[in-house]
């Protein structure tokens, strides 16, 4: 039984125009506890002619209104405020997080700072960011070339992470001058409330930033709507592509941080126990439903058992249980659906003639919730199902390479391109290992993310960039004067 039993009271209203308004559609979304598999509340889903008019509130706040024409010191004020209020409420969005995802308290309780660290960093960006800079053409004529705000921007952002990815996308682009149209995922809406909670109480201009909460039809119905300038989207590649198709019917603007398949490469001078406590955290974070997560560890053939016995070791003794519990390490999986998915693959795993070296089904002891044991593969061929496909679980292959060529074409034999890591002994070899590598993020001995440097993925794994100064370019138009 989880520790917090009641749920928090559901909201009834939805953020838009500076107010909370009632929602003209009657439809209603429910939130499901992953460890009771019971309804925990039921709350609006904003239908077409709600999202028409969040839409209207943010194209007239950025036309008409204050918020694009502030300078970046104004608008610097007010974020820092936003993330003032964020920072006060850091246990309520840990504990929804929890409680909507299943994330262990422990680990949510440490990364929600990283919701206030993003607007107080945009907002210190933007107080130095070159927005006008002065050149000469050849003929001495003078030119400016001024970075201006994309417009009115759609953030539609997934269930794992909620408020984390919603804050790369809406700290940047209100910096950046844009106005903003939330869509959180429709399994965790709580944190995406809070934050229009802390933005109004900031006192941002009305219609800066919309809250509509919807399912999959009403995102595509924004993501179709002729007034948004700009799409930030993070989830699957598959929606990812459907998204970039349809704004490219428009040429509306588009950033897409997507899944990933990404490679841990053991070098044969790596230190198996150095290691050992980053590949514990990052190959199965919030029960491998992480888009960055180290799902394919390669190791070199001649010392796979030994790393096999430290990290098959270390695997079997991952406390798994009620999220809630500051002794639990491993939740259970976000919502039935995954638990099937997660399932299937380990199923597929095991019929394309893979060994599950430990876990593979249920915790025993838990028969409620979508619990599934942390499960590792061994006798993985690059060529398989669960080497290939993003499975979004507690599901871990380890494959053996022969020499380092070897090791980089098998890190590389991936549609995906968003992470990696290097382990050795030389750092200075390791760098060269990850100029190889074809992945957006790689760090040599460990996994790093870090919300002040960019994030995204190469290939299949998405379009620009998150975080950083890059993720302020995402929310910005280039524009040249000349003066004749």
């Amino acid at each position: 039984m989880s520790r917090i039993a009641a749920a928090p009271r559901a909201p009834e209203k939805l953020f838009i125009g500076g107010q909370w308004v009632e929602p003209i559609s009657k439809q209603r979304l429910e939130v499901v506890s992953p460890v009771t598999e019971e309804t925990l509340l039921s709350y609006p889903e904003a239908g077409r002619p709600d999202i028409d008019r969040a839409v209207a509130e943010a194209r007239d706040a950025f036309d008409n209104g204050p918020w694009p024409h502030f300078t970046p010191a104004e608008r610097a004020r007010h974020l820092r405020r936003v993330a003032e209020l964020l920072s006060e409420r850091l246990d309520e969005i840990a504990n929804a997080w929890t409680l909507q995802v299943g994330a262990p308290i422990g680990l949510t309780k440490k990364l929600v700072g990283q919701n206030p660290t993003l607007f107080k960093y945009y907002a210190d960006l933007i107080e130095t960011y070159p927005f006008v800079d002065d050149r000469k053409r050849d003929d001495g004529g003078k030119v400016k070339v001024v970075k201006e705000p994309v417009g009115v921007c759609a953030a539609i952002t997934p269930w794992n992470a909620p408020l984390v990815l919603l804050s790369y996308k809406v700290a940047a682009g209100l910096a950046a001058g844009c106005t903003m149209v939330s869509k959180p995922s429709p399994e965790t809406p709580l944190e995406a409330y809070l934050l229009a909670e802390c933005i109004e109480k900031a006192g941002l201009p009305a219609g800066v930033f919309n809250l509509v909460p919807a399912g999959r039809e009403g995102g595509d119905y924004l993501v179709r709507h002729k007034d948004i300038d700009k799409v930030a989207f993070t989830g699957s590649t598959a929606a990812g592509k459907h998204i970039a198709a349809v704004c490219a019917e428009r040429l509306a603007r588009v950033s897409l941080e997507l899944g990933g398949k990404s490679a841990a490469m053991l070098l044969e001078d790596a230190d198996f126990a150095a290691a050992l406590p980053s590949l514990m955290v990052y190959t199965m974070p919030i029960t491998g439903q992480v888009c960055f997560s180290l799902t394919r560890i390669l190791v070199p053939e001649r010392r796979k058992q030994e790393f096999l016995d430290i990290y098959l070791g270390a695997v079997s003794k991952i406390k798994v249980g009620d999220p809630f519990s500051p002794e639990t390490q491993m939740g259970p999986l976000t919502m039935a659906r995954q638990l099937s998915r997660v399932q299937g693959y380990i199923a597929a795993g095991r019929a394309e003639g893979a060994q599950v070296a430990c876990g593979g089904g249920r915790p025993k002891g838990l028969d409620k919730g979508y619990y599934i044991e942390p499960t590792v593969f061994t006798g993985v061929h690059p060529y398989m199902k669960i080497a290939q496909e993003e499975i979004f679980g507690p599901v871990v292959s380890v494959i053996t390479y022969s020499d380092e060529d070897d090791a980089i074409r098998k890190a590389n034999n991936s549609t995906y391109g968003l992470a990696g890591s290097v382990y050795t002994s030389r750092p200075e070899r390791g760098y060269e290992m990850a100029r190889r590598l074809r992945a957006g993020t790689v760090t040599v001995n460990g996994m790093i993310v870090d919300p002040k440097q960019p994030f995204g993925g190469f290939k299949q794994s998405g379009i620009g960039r998150e975080g950083g100064p890059e993720g302020l370019d995402n929310y910005l138009e280039t524009k040249t004067i000349h003066f004749a």
